[in-house]
């Protein structure tokens, strides 16, 4: 039984899964979706710039410190004076400043993705496509604000945990984005399906598809290291900066604008199909027969014979 249903979500979803990430990519270039890529971009401008006004100084200074205060970091500084790149000096700190305020960046983003671009392109999918979904409004505004911030807080904590891993070579290549991927489908897996599933409805698609929902949250995850080159180049080509940092963001937002009408797309077709072979009660509270039939005394019988006798 268990061979027969892995085959049937294998067979079913796996082209799903493809054919919602063509549709996706398809959608990504509508001028809607551009255009709405642009809020989430200015705000996230304002707030780097306005940290970076503040604190970036102070925090450059502050690694410098470090930097020279630590035996190895003198050893290493050392070895690159020797091979001739010692230029890389200058750029260290705020190289090493920028990389630990990616994940920071990453995080925002999404969820400014989330709360600005995800209701429109959801609205745009629905209408498209499943126009007579039925929505059964299963998860409220506040439901899924919270569902995000905890996941959010969850992904931190293993960020947090898992930053030793990321010294070993091979592991900095999957953790992370294993990190990204499980964040990601918590997110906008749960805010596709909020207002046309029920709660049965979402847990079963979470329950069922969870190995296709991770893998499409690792691939935007591995998408999200495009930005990253160029983030980092904002930091080594200084005067390239107002530039650069700006397009890693832009780019940021597109990338998880994509992973949102993903999952929209998969999502919604998931749910359309499982209403049209699996039928699930809106209510699941019982009702006795007994209670709908006893409507209270019977009315009075006349005898047989006075309508015969009249």
């Amino acid at each position: 039984m268990t061979q027969v249903w892995l085959f049937s979500l294998y067979s079913v979803g796996m082209p799903l899964l493809f054919s919602s990430f063509w549709r996706a990519v398809s959608y990504c270039f509508m001028p809607r979706v551009i255009m709405g890529s642009f809020v989430p971009l200015a705000l996230m401008m304002a707030t780097i710039v306005g940290i970076g006004y503040f604190y970036w100084e102070s925090g450059v200074a502050q690694i410098t410190l470090w930097l020279q205060d630590t035996e190895l970091t003198q050893s290493a500084l050392g070895w690159l004076d020797s091979v001739g790149w010692s230029g890389l000096r200058t750029v260290l700190a705020p190289l090493i400043l920028l990389f630990a305020f990616t994940p920071l960046v990453v995080i925002v983003t999404l969820l400014l993705v989330a709360v600005f671009m995800t209701p429109l392109m959801l609205n745009l999918v629905a209408t498209r496509r499943f126009a007579n979904l039925e929505k059964r409004r299963g998860a409220s505004l506040l439901a899924s604000v919270l569902w995000s911030a905890a996941s959010t807080a969850a992904a931190i904590g293993l960020l947090v945990v898992s930053i030793p891993l990321w010294f070993i070579p091979p592991l900095i290549l999957f953790v992370p984005p294993l990190i990204w991927g499980w964040l990601t489908y918590r997110v906008y897996a749960f805010d596709a399906l909020a207002d046309h599933a029920s709660r049965f409805e979402r847990e079963q698609i979470f329950k069922r598809h969870r190995l296709n929902l991770l893998i499409m949250g690792v691939a935007t995850g591995y998408l999200g290291a495009a930005p990253s080159l160029l983030w980092a180049s904002g930091a080594v080509f200084i005067a390239m900066a107002p530039l650069l940092v700006p397009l890693a963001i832009w780019i940021y937002t597109l990338v998880f604008a994509f992973s949102s009408l993903w999952f929209s797309h998969y999502c919604l077709a998931v749910l359309s199909a499982m209403r049209q072979t699996e039928p699930v009660p809106i209510d699941s509270t019982v009702i006795d027969v007994e209670d709908v039939t006893d409507l209270g005394d019977p009315p009075p019988q006349l005898p047989k014979n006075t309508l015969h006798d009249a």
